[in-house]
C-alpha cells in the first residue's frame, strides 16, 4: 500500500459528532430561554427545522453569497419566525450562547483517541474544517484534539472554503506536505472528496451514514477504527 506522510481529517461530523453536539446545547438554550412558553412546541420540531434551515444558509454561505455574521444570526432567527416569534434580539442571544457552548461539549466519536493514538506515531496528522475559526478552535482544545494535530486550517484562515482547490493548496503548503503523500478524511464527497481529489489527494470516506455514491475514492470505512485497517 501506498506510503502516505500526511494524514488530513475533517472535523465536524468526521471526529467529532456535530449534530449530537448541536442537540444537546439545543435542548440547554430552548430551556434556558423560555421558548416553549413563547410558543416554539414541541422541541424536536424546533430541532427539526433548525437544521433544514442551517442546511441551506451554510450552503450559501460556503457558495460566499452571505456572510458569516448573517448566517450566525438568521438561521435561529428563521427558525423562531416558524413558530411565530419574530425577535432579532431573542435570536441574537441564542446564536451567542450557542457559539459559546456547543463546542465545549466532548461529542468525539467512538473510536477517535484509539485511531489518532494509532496514527500519531506514523504520520502527521492534520485538520481543514470549514467551521468558524473561533469555534473549531475551542472545540480542538475541549475535546483534547491538539496534541495529535500538527496544523489546523480553517476557512477563514485560507480565505476559502472546501470543497474549491485553494483551501486545500493551502492546507498543503502549511503542512509542508505534497499531495502524493498525502491522505484526506472526511464525511462528505463534494466537500472533502471531491475537494482533495482536484489537488491529487488520495480520499478516505468516513461513511458512518452508509450513503450510497458511484464516486471513485481510494477508500470508504464505516466506523472510526477500520482507518486502523486501512493504514
Amino acid at each position: 500500500m501506498k506510503k502516505y506522510k500526511h494524514i488530513f481529517f475533517d472535523l465536524d461530523r468526521t471526529l467529532y459528532d456535530f449534530d449530537k453536539s448541536t442537540h444537546d446545547t439545543f435542548l440547554e438554550l430552548f430551556n434556558k430561554f423560555n421558548l416553549y412558553e413563547k410558543g416554539v412546541k414541541p422541541f424536536e420540531k424546533f430541532f427539526r427545522i433548525y437544521i433544514k434551515i442551517n442546511l441551506e444558509l451554510w450552503d450559501q454561505y460556503r457558495k460566499e453569497k452571505i456572510e458569516k455574521a448573517f448566517l450566525n444570526v438568521h438561521r435561529f432567527y428563521l427558525t423562531l419566525k416558524e413558530f411565530g416569534v419574530d425577535d432579532r434580539d431573542l435570536a441574537a442571544r441564542f446564536a451567542n450562547d450557542y457559539l459559546a457552548l456547543s463546542p465545549l461539549k466532548k461529542c468525539l466519536f467512538p473510536g477517535v483517541m484509539k485511531t489518532l493514538e494509532y496514527l500519531t506515531d506514523k504520520y502527521r496528522l492534520h485538520i481543514i474544517t470549514n467551521g468558524f475559526e473561533e469555534v473549531q478552535a475551542s472545540k480542538i482544545k475541549a475535546n483534547g484534539l491538539n496534541k495529535y494535530f500538527t496544523t489546523v486550517t480553517t476557512s477563514e484562515e485560507a480565505g476559502v472554503k472546501k470543497p474549491f482547490k485553494e483551501i486545500f493548496l493551502y492546507a498543503l503548503q502549511k503542512a509542508d506536505a505534497k499531495p502524493e503523500e498525502s491522505l484526506m478524511i472526511g464525511d462528505d464527497i463534494e466537500v472533502d472528496i471531491l475537494g482533495a481529489k482536484s489537488v491529487g489527494m488520495d480520499q478516505l470516506f468516513f461513511n458512518i451514514d452508509n450513503i450510497p455514491h458511484n464516486d471513485e475514492i481510494t477508500f470508504e470505512v464505516k466506523g472510526m477504527e477500520e482507518i486502523i485497517e486501512v493504514l
